[in-house]
């Protein structure tokens, strides 16, 4: 069993106190967010082939990963340079960055990841603020992840009233980016993927394949996984579902093109 504790809210950054109680408690609760249907999973790390977590912070859960250390974990940790009038309560990149470092240090490289999602473009943060950029965060993060994963923006509805200014990143932009990041990363040694944003930059060098694939959890894990054929794998890429036990409208970071809060 997978469990995901980032799609719906930032658990690490926010909720740690409770995860960790729960973890003490051996179980946890959660409501299926379409149904209203209540699910009960073990966390036992006898039971539970991979914890996930997403996160713009792991800082607090950084001071208390002694009490994760029998479960085996892989980490997303997105870190963008965007300012407060994006990403209105996420610490400063620099902060971010220190905390990967430690994480990367405490539980390997393989376990820890690198996102700069969501791209999107415009006066302010331009193609060449998000060239610039990337370079600086990954000169710096080199020695501590192998890999980083781009996306751009999506314009859902709730994105487009909480971010009006917010434009759909064009084609050519796109080629720009990947072109770009490609050259970059590959100074840096880093591989570059992207999830359900086609093929497009396949020809940079991307992986398109996904974020969350079987040989992603099976590198962090150390171990060799057996998926169940069918349900288990989402249709716009190879990723592999995860139980997530979080919740939408909770997270508190309030970043202007969030797609899992309503406002």
């Amino acid at each position: 069993m997978i469990i995901n504790t980032g799609s719906r809210t930032d658990i690490p950054s926010f909720f740690h106190k409770w995860f960790l109680n729960r973890i003490d408690k051996g179980f946890v609760c959660t409501r299926n967010p379409y149904n209203n249907d209540i699910y009960r999973y073990p966390l036992d790390y006898k039971i539970i082939d991979c914890l996930c977590f997403c996160t713009k912070n792991p800082k607090p859960l950084l001071d208390n990963l002694d009490k994760l250390e029998k479960f085996r974990q892989f980490w997303f940790v997105t870190i963008t340079p965007y300012g407060r009038d994006i990403e209105v309560n996420v610490p400063s990149f620099k902060q971010v960055m220190k905390s990967f470092k430690e994480l990367s240090d405490s539980l390997g490289v393989n376990r820890v990841s690198w996102r700069y999602d969501p791209i999107f473009i415009f006066e302010k943060y331009s193609l060449d603020f998000h060239i610039d950029m990337f370079e600086e965060i990954a000169s710096q993060l080199s020695e501590y992840t192998d890999d980083c994963t781009i996306s751009f923006i999506d314009l859902y509805q709730k994105v487009l009233k909480n971010f009006p200014e917010a434009n759909e990143v064009t084609t050519k932009e796109r080629l720009v980016i990947g072109e770009e990041f490609s050259k970059i990363a590959g100074k840096y040694d880093i591989k570059m993927k992207t999830c359900v944003e086609g093929t497009l930059l396949d020809r940079f060098g991307f992986d398109s394949s996904g974020c969350m694939t079987v040989q992603v959890i099976e590198k962090a894990i150390g171990n060799n996984l057996s998926i169940p054929k069918g349900k288990y794998r989402i249709c716009e890429c190879d990723c592999i579902f995860g139980r997530d036990i979080a919740a939408y409208n909770t997270c508190l970071h309030g970043c202007k093109y969030c797609y899992a809060n309503s406002h």
